[in-house]
């Protein structure tokens, strides 16, 4: 059985634990390094219990962690976005296990948080991750029926694709 639940302050060592195993996933394609400690650093960590509009959320199978999402729900203006729509929200950061990956699990995942946050999307991917650029296209092409867009872009604030679409 797969669960989403967020994730309380109390637990913030969990979320911190997974972040690590999720920078070290994607440093091949982030350029993430490790600090002095042996340790990515995530400099947002905090604010996903003092900034309103932060949700994180641990995936659960069964009663075992299998990962973690960070929801941005109704992007704040300072954010740059691509969405016109005042609303939009944006999955800043999903990771599922190894173990628990090429199960359907993250579209399980994803479909939940779409139909729970019905809205506009921006889900983003570093450029050069192709296997999460080939996940998201998937997913979310199966979810909207096709009904989606995808651009590239080449800034300063982002460098890669984002796919966008709306389900409200």
């Amino acid at each position: 059985m797969l669960y989403i639940t967020p994730v309380q302050y109390e637990d913030k060592i969990i979320l911190q634990n997974l972040i690590q195993l999720y920078r070290h996933d994607s440093s091949e394609y982030d350029g993430h390094e490790l600090n002095d400690h042996g340790l990515y650093l995530y400099k947002y960590l905090d604010h996903q219990w003092t900034d309103e509009y932060r949700h994180p959320l641990l995936v659960k199978v069964d009663d075992e962690l299998a990962g973690f999402v960070l929801l941005i729900l109704n992007v704040p203006e300072k954010f740059v976005k691509v969405s016109t729509s005042p609303e939009t929200n944006v999955i800043s950061d999903f990771f599922i296990l190894r173990k628990f990956r090429g199960r359907n699990y993250g579209k399980q995942v994803a479909f939940q948080i779409f139909n729970q946050f019905p809205g506009a999307w921006e889900i983003r991917q570093t450029r050069g991750n192709i296997p999460a650029n080939r996940f998201w296209n998937k997913v979310i092409k199966e979810y909207t029926e096709g009904s989606y867009n995808e651009i590239i872009l080449d800034r300063e604030d982002w460098n890669g694709p984002i796919q966008t679409f709306k389900n409200n």
